[in-house]
């Protein structure tokens, strides 16, 4: 049913129990999630951002239970990626003569999904519109994580409704920060930044200042997905900043695939050396791992040392797939190494390497590679890499 967050302010989203997978299966989600809309009842009406359009009847439903659609006058869209916006279609035939609010970025992307002739307004920083006896006011946010993505603050009620930022995929019985599971709650919060906003962690330091700036007195945070933020609301701001300035623990994770147990036995050698030198560290295996999880670790050590066996003169699938979203998401302040065995050719130390150099991640040293299965021998020199990749860690400081 719809809720009423403050005075006349209703969240109409949707709670999404069953999903697992998000972002065309990309994104792994253990909690489910929310697509979280908001109706704004003034002398005006707003409703800002939609939800994904095959839950479009409940949301339209929980519209209804407030008010006949047709009376809305303003649909406010943050952000036009399709979890927030597949449902205006359907929501706009019910409110034909409501006006669309838009960023510049975000009138292309509307209609370059949607193709409907409705009513836009662009707006930009600064914009206001007023309601009756509140105005909403426009910051734009291009790039967090859309060049399209703008937040919406509510004067009066002194709510920030930010989109995509300082979000969580995580449905739960309640609405609000306070009510639910806290080591829950940053769990999910801190996955979804890794996964989704590292590489825009600069942009997010300059749009903290940027709003903190402006002064606005906050009660409220309300993003587009998860919980709503009404209990010391800039907690999770101030949690952003300290993610986005990506300072690492000095600690370690080891990541791997193996085919016959070889490149294991030197995963396992590596993080004894490790843990022997005093440095906290974890290991992985790739393929028995989700890899939003795997990137979760990643964001937060010090040091990253990746294995795999030599596979079709190059890595195993599930290191590939790694090694990828590790480029992609641009981590900083981090220290690598590779390692792996082989039969024949033995590629696979070379091309990780190569991965973490456009990662721009630096590596310690040249990774170490063995044939065939690990000896005794070799097992020391594994143990003997992990005890130097743990001084360099703690010569980083």
């Amino acid at each position: 049913m719809a809720t009423e967050i403050a005075k006349n302010v209703y969240w109409v989203g949707v709670t999404d129990w069953g999903l697992r997978k998000f972002h065309g299966f990309e994104l792994s989600v253990h909690r489910g999630s929310t697509y979280n809309s908001y109706l704004i009842m003034d002398e005006k009406i707003a409703l800002v951002d939609a939800v994904w359009s095959p839950h479009v009847d409940e949301f339209i439903a929980k519209v209804k239970e407030v008010v006949d659609p047709a009376k809305i006058d303003y649909v406010i869209v943050n952000h036009a990626e399709p979890d927030h916006s597949s449902s205006l279609p359907a929501l706009m035939k019910l409110c034909p003569k409501a006006t669309v609010v838009v960023t510049k970025n975000g009138a292309a992307s509307v209609q370059g999904h949607y193709h409907e002739k409705w009513n836009f307004m662009t707006v930009k920083t600064g914009d206001r519109i007023r309601l009756g006896q509140n105005e909403v006011v426009f910051i734009e946010a291009p790039m967090l994580h859309w060049p399209d993505t703008m937040f919406t603050y509510l004067t009066g009620h002194n709510i920030l409704m930010s989109n995509d930022a300082f979000g969580q995929h995580y449905a739960t019985a309640f609405l609000f920060n306070d009510l639910v599971n806290q080591a829950e709650l940053y769990e999910e919060a801190l996955k979804y930044f890794a996964n989704i906003l590292t590489p825009y962690s600069e942009k997010i330091l300059k749009k903290i200042d940027e709003i903190l700036a402006l002064k606005l007195p906050v009660d409220i945070i309300a993003p587009s997905h998860g919980v709503i933020w009404r209990k010391d609301p800039l907690q999770i701001v101030k949690k952003y900043q300290e993610w986005s300035r990506q300072k690492p623990a000095p600690t370690a994770v080891v990541v791997y695939d193996t085919m016959w147990n070889a490149t294991e036995k030197m995963a396992k050698a590596i993080a004894e050396g490790l843990i022997e030198s005093g440095l906290d560290c974890k290991v992985c295996h790739a393929a028995l791992s989700d890899s939003n999880d795997l990137m979760v670790d990643i964001f937060k050590a010090k040091l990253i040392v990746l294995g795999s066996c030599t596979h079709n003169n190059g890595i195993l699938p599930s290191m590939a797939k790694i090694l990828e979203e590790m480029r992609g998401l641009r981590f900083k302040n981090k220290i690598g190494a590779a390692f792996g065995s082989y039969g024949w050719s033995g590629e696979s130390v070379k091309d990780i390497e190569e991965v973490f150099r456009k990662a721009g991640i630096p590596l310690v040293r040249e990774g170490i590679r063995v044939k065939w299965q690990p000896g005794v021998a070799d097992l020391v020199t594994c143990r003997a890499f992990g005890r130097e990749l743990a001084a360099a860690v703690k010569s980083a400081g």
